[in-house]
Protein backbone atom coordinates (compact mmCIF):
# COMPACT_ATOMS: atom_id res chain seq x y z
CA UNK A 1 0.00 0.00 0.00
CA UNK A 2 1.35 3.41 -0.98
CA UNK A 3 2.17 5.57 2.01
CA UNK A 4 0.78 9.07 1.91
CA UNK A 5 2.89 12.21 1.97
CA UNK A 6 1.53 13.06 5.43
CA UNK A 7 2.58 9.65 6.75
CA UNK A 8 6.04 10.13 5.30
CA UNK A 9 6.25 13.54 6.94
CA UNK A 10 5.48 11.99 10.33
CA UNK A 11 8.21 9.40 9.71
CA UNK A 12 10.75 12.19 9.27
CA UNK A 13 9.47 13.98 12.38
CA UNK A 14 9.72 10.76 14.39
CA UNK A 15 13.38 10.11 13.45
CA UNK A 16 15.84 11.41 16.04
CA UNK A 17 19.28 11.24 14.41
CA UNK A 18 20.00 14.24 12.22
CA UNK A 19 21.75 12.40 9.40
CA UNK A 20 19.07 9.68 9.38
CA UNK A 21 16.31 12.29 9.45
CA UNK A 22 17.73 14.14 6.47
CA UNK A 23 18.31 10.89 4.54
CA UNK A 24 14.61 10.07 4.95
CA UNK A 25 13.71 13.61 3.98
CA UNK A 26 15.72 13.34 0.76
CA UNK A 27 14.21 9.94 -0.04
CA UNK A 28 10.61 11.06 0.49
CA UNK A 29 11.18 14.23 -1.52
CA UNK A 30 12.63 12.20 -4.40
CA UNK A 31 9.63 9.85 -4.31
CA UNK A 32 7.19 12.76 -4.26
CA UNK A 33 8.69 14.52 -7.25
CA UNK A 34 9.22 11.30 -9.22
CA UNK A 35 5.55 10.43 -8.79
CA UNK A 36 4.53 13.95 -9.76
CA UNK A 37 6.67 13.76 -12.91
CA UNK A 38 5.12 10.40 -13.81
CA UNK A 39 1.64 11.87 -13.56
CA UNK A 40 0.69 9.60 -10.66
CA UNK A 41 1.18 11.78 -7.56
CA UNK A 42 1.35 10.22 -4.13
CA UNK A 43 -1.75 10.81 -2.02
CA UNK A 44 -1.38 13.68 0.44
CA UNK A 45 -3.45 11.82 3.04
CA UNK A 46 -3.72 12.77 6.67
CA UNK A 47 -1.57 11.90 9.67
CA UNK A 48 -1.08 13.11 13.22
CA UNK A 49 2.42 14.52 13.78
CA UNK A 50 4.03 14.59 17.23
CA UNK A 51 3.79 17.87 19.12
CA UNK A 52 7.60 18.01 19.06
CA UNK A 53 9.93 16.14 16.69
CA UNK A 54 12.26 13.40 17.85
CA UNK A 55 15.72 14.66 18.78
CA UNK A 56 19.06 12.95 19.44
CA UNK A 57 20.48 12.78 22.97
CA UNK A 58 22.97 15.46 21.96
CA UNK A 59 23.05 18.42 21.72
CA UNK A 60 21.91 19.31 25.20
CA UNK A 61 19.02 21.74 24.81
CA UNK A 62 19.21 24.78 27.10
CA UNK A 63 16.99 27.81 27.73
CA UNK A 64 18.03 30.59 25.32
CA UNK A 65 19.57 32.69 28.10
CA UNK A 66 21.82 29.77 29.12
CA UNK A 67 23.33 29.09 25.69
CA UNK A 68 26.92 30.45 25.70
CA UNK A 69 27.44 33.48 23.50
CA UNK A 70 29.25 32.92 20.21
CA UNK A 71 32.32 35.05 19.47
CA UNK A 72 33.18 34.28 15.84
CA UNK A 73 36.61 35.92 15.98
CA UNK A 74 38.15 32.67 17.26
CA UNK A 75 38.13 29.14 15.79
CA UNK A 76 36.04 27.94 18.73
CA UNK A 77 33.60 30.78 18.18
CA UNK A 78 33.25 29.96 14.50
CA UNK A 79 32.55 26.32 15.39
CA UNK A 80 29.90 27.48 17.86
CA UNK A 81 28.32 29.67 15.18
CA UNK A 82 28.20 26.75 12.72
CA UNK A 83 26.80 24.44 15.40
CA UNK A 84 23.99 26.90 16.08
CA UNK A 85 23.31 27.09 12.35
CA UNK A 86 23.19 23.29 12.05
CA UNK A 87 20.61 23.26 14.85
CA UNK A 88 18.54 25.87 13.01
CA UNK A 89 18.68 23.88 9.78
CA UNK A 90 17.63 20.64 11.51
CA UNK A 91 14.65 22.42 13.02
CA UNK A 92 13.83 23.82 9.59
CA UNK A 93 13.70 20.30 8.13
CA UNK A 94 11.13 19.38 10.75
CA UNK A 95 9.19 22.61 10.40
CA UNK A 96 8.64 22.04 6.68
CA UNK A 97 7.55 18.43 7.09
CA UNK A 98 5.38 19.44 10.04
CA UNK A 99 3.44 22.01 8.01
CA UNK A 100 2.60 19.23 5.52
CA UNK A 101 1.42 16.72 8.12
CA UNK A 102 -0.17 19.05 10.67
CA UNK A 103 -2.34 20.89 8.18
CA UNK A 104 -3.06 18.04 5.78
CA UNK A 105 -6.76 18.29 6.71
CA UNK A 106 -6.93 21.74 5.08
CA UNK A 107 -7.56 21.54 1.31
CA UNK A 108 -4.64 23.13 -0.50
CA UNK A 109 -3.41 23.08 -4.12
CA UNK A 110 -0.76 20.52 -5.02
CA UNK A 111 1.73 23.35 -5.44
CA UNK A 112 1.61 23.92 -1.68
CA UNK A 113 3.02 20.44 -1.11
CA UNK A 114 5.52 20.80 -3.94
CA UNK A 115 6.91 23.93 -2.30
CA UNK A 116 7.26 22.56 1.22
CA UNK A 117 8.66 19.20 0.12
CA UNK A 118 11.26 21.09 -1.93
CA UNK A 119 12.02 23.37 1.03
CA UNK A 120 12.41 20.38 3.37
CA UNK A 121 14.72 18.69 0.85
CA UNK A 122 16.87 21.82 0.62
CA UNK A 123 16.99 22.29 4.40
CA UNK A 124 18.15 18.68 4.67
CA UNK A 125 21.02 19.49 2.33
CA UNK A 126 21.82 22.62 4.35
CA UNK A 127 22.05 20.61 7.58
CA UNK A 128 24.39 18.10 5.99
CA UNK A 129 26.56 20.81 4.43
CA UNK A 130 27.06 22.48 7.81
CA UNK A 131 27.68 19.13 9.52
CA UNK A 132 30.33 18.37 6.90
CA UNK A 133 32.03 21.70 7.67
CA UNK A 134 31.89 21.08 11.41
CA UNK A 135 33.44 17.65 10.97
CA UNK A 136 36.19 19.08 8.76
CA UNK A 137 37.00 21.45 11.65
CA UNK A 138 37.21 18.61 14.18
CA UNK A 139 33.75 19.01 15.68
CA UNK A 140 30.26 17.64 15.04
CA UNK A 141 26.59 18.42 15.57
CA UNK A 142 25.81 17.61 19.20
CA UNK A 143 29.21 18.66 20.52
CA UNK A 144 27.83 21.91 22.00
CA UNK A 145 24.59 22.86 23.74
CA UNK A 146 21.82 24.36 21.63
CA UNK A 147 18.77 26.60 21.89
CA UNK A 148 15.74 24.82 23.40
CA UNK A 149 13.18 27.39 22.26
CA UNK A 150 13.39 26.84 18.51
CA UNK A 151 10.25 24.71 18.29
CA UNK A 152 8.08 27.17 20.23
CA UNK A 153 6.76 28.86 17.09
CA UNK A 154 5.59 25.49 15.78
CA UNK A 155 3.81 24.61 19.01
CA UNK A 156 2.18 28.03 19.30
CA UNK A 157 0.83 27.85 15.73
CA UNK A 158 -0.10 24.15 15.70
CA UNK A 159 -3.78 25.02 15.10
CA UNK A 160 -3.27 28.02 12.82
CA UNK A 161 -1.85 27.55 9.32
CA UNK A 162 -1.92 31.26 8.57
CA UNK A 163 -0.08 31.94 11.82
CA UNK A 164 2.50 29.27 10.99
CA UNK A 165 3.19 30.84 7.60
CA UNK A 166 3.49 34.31 9.15
CA UNK A 167 5.89 33.35 11.93
CA UNK A 168 8.09 30.62 10.43
CA UNK A 169 8.96 31.53 6.83
CA UNK A 170 7.96 35.22 6.94
CA UNK A 171 9.66 36.11 10.25
CA UNK A 172 12.15 33.42 11.31
CA UNK A 173 13.44 32.48 7.87
CA UNK A 174 13.35 36.07 6.70
CA UNK A 175 15.70 36.85 9.59
CA UNK A 176 18.16 34.48 7.97
CA UNK A 177 18.23 36.74 4.92
CA UNK A 178 19.30 39.59 7.20
CA UNK A 179 22.13 37.84 9.05
CA UNK A 180 23.60 35.37 6.55
CA UNK A 181 25.62 37.92 4.52
CA UNK A 182 27.50 38.83 7.70
CA UNK A 183 28.22 35.17 8.41
CA UNK A 184 29.50 34.68 4.86
CA UNK A 185 31.89 37.57 5.43
CA UNK A 186 33.13 36.08 8.72
CA UNK A 187 34.08 32.78 7.11
CA UNK A 188 35.51 34.41 3.98
CA UNK A 189 37.82 36.57 6.12
CA UNK A 190 38.80 33.50 8.17
CA UNK A 191 39.89 31.69 5.00
CA UNK A 192 37.33 28.88 5.33
CA UNK A 193 36.03 28.37 1.77
CA UNK A 194 33.98 25.24 2.56
CA UNK A 195 31.98 27.12 5.17
CA UNK A 196 31.64 30.16 2.92
CA UNK A 197 30.38 28.03 0.01
CA UNK A 198 27.83 26.25 2.23
CA UNK A 199 26.51 29.57 3.51
CA UNK A 200 26.19 30.96 -0.01
CA UNK A 201 24.03 27.97 -1.00
CA UNK A 202 21.87 28.42 2.09
CA UNK A 203 21.50 32.16 1.47
CA UNK A 204 20.39 31.66 -2.15
CA UNK A 205 17.85 28.95 -1.32
CA UNK A 206 16.36 30.59 1.76
CA UNK A 207 14.95 33.36 -0.44
CA UNK A 208 12.72 30.71 -2.00
CA UNK A 209 11.53 29.46 1.38
CA UNK A 210 10.48 32.94 2.47
CA UNK A 211 8.79 33.34 -0.91
CA UNK A 212 6.81 30.13 -0.40
CA UNK A 213 5.59 31.47 2.92
CA UNK A 214 4.55 34.79 1.41
CA UNK A 215 2.84 33.12 -1.57
CA UNK A 216 0.71 30.77 0.50
CA UNK A 217 0.02 33.40 3.14
CA UNK A 218 -1.41 35.66 0.45
CA UNK A 219 -3.31 32.72 -1.06
CA UNK A 220 -5.02 31.95 2.26
CA UNK A 221 -5.74 35.62 2.94
CA UNK A 222 -7.44 35.80 -0.45
CA UNK A 223 -9.42 32.65 0.31
CA UNK A 224 -10.49 34.14 3.67
CA UNK A 225 -11.07 37.65 2.30
CA UNK A 226 -8.48 39.11 4.70
CA UNK A 227 -6.05 41.97 4.11
CA UNK A 228 -2.60 40.30 4.06
CA UNK A 229 -0.70 43.13 5.73
CA UNK A 230 -3.22 43.56 8.55
CA UNK A 231 -3.38 39.79 9.07
CA UNK A 232 0.41 39.52 9.16
CA UNK A 233 0.73 42.27 11.77
CA UNK A 234 -1.97 40.71 13.93
CA UNK A 235 -0.51 37.19 13.76
CA UNK A 236 3.07 38.25 14.45
CA UNK A 237 1.94 40.22 17.48
CA UNK A 238 0.04 37.16 18.70
CA UNK A 239 2.59 34.44 18.09
CA UNK A 240 6.10 35.84 17.79
CA UNK A 241 7.97 35.99 21.09
CA UNK A 242 10.84 38.23 20.18
CA UNK A 243 11.85 41.40 18.45
CA UNK A 244 11.92 42.23 14.74
CA UNK A 245 15.28 43.94 14.80
CA UNK A 246 16.78 46.00 11.97
CA UNK A 247 18.87 46.19 9.92
CA UNK A 248 16.73 44.31 7.44
CA UNK A 249 17.84 42.95 4.08
CA UNK A 250 15.16 44.90 2.23
CA UNK A 251 16.35 43.79 -1.22
CA UNK A 252 16.22 40.04 -0.54
CA UNK A 253 13.02 40.35 1.50
CA UNK A 254 11.36 42.14 -1.44
CA UNK A 255 12.66 39.44 -3.81
CA UNK A 256 10.87 36.93 -1.56
CA UNK A 257 7.59 38.88 -1.69
CA UNK A 258 7.94 40.54 1.71
CA UNK A 259 7.61 44.34 1.34
CA UNK A 260 8.86 46.79 3.99
CA UNK A 261 5.38 47.82 5.14
CA UNK A 262 4.92 44.27 6.46
CA UNK A 263 7.83 44.27 8.89
CA UNK A 264 9.02 47.83 9.54
CA UNK A 265 5.89 48.86 11.50
CA UNK A 266 6.43 45.91 13.84
CA UNK A 267 10.07 46.87 14.40
CA UNK A 268 9.03 50.44 15.15
CA UNK A 269 6.48 49.21 17.70
CA UNK A 270 9.17 47.25 19.48
CA UNK A 271 11.55 50.23 19.45
CA UNK A 272 8.80 52.27 21.16
CA UNK A 273 8.31 49.50 23.69
CA UNK A 274 4.82 48.70 22.34
CA UNK A 275 5.03 45.06 21.33
CA UNK A 276 1.31 44.54 20.90
CA UNK A 277 1.58 41.25 22.80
Amino acid sequence: MTRSLAERAVEVLSTADGRAKTALSHAHAADWFAARAAGAPLPVGQAQPPLSPARPDRPELLPPRDVPRRRPGSPQGRIALLHALAHIELNAVDLHWDIIARFSHIPMPMGFYDDWVKAADEESRHFNLICDVLESMGSHYGALPAHAGMWRAAEDTRDDLLGRLAVVPMVLEARGLDVTPGMIEIFAKAGLPQAEAALRIIYAEEVGHVAYGSKWFHFLCGRNNEDPKDAFHSLVRRYFHGALKPPFNDEKRAEAGLPPDFYWPLAEEIERGDTGI
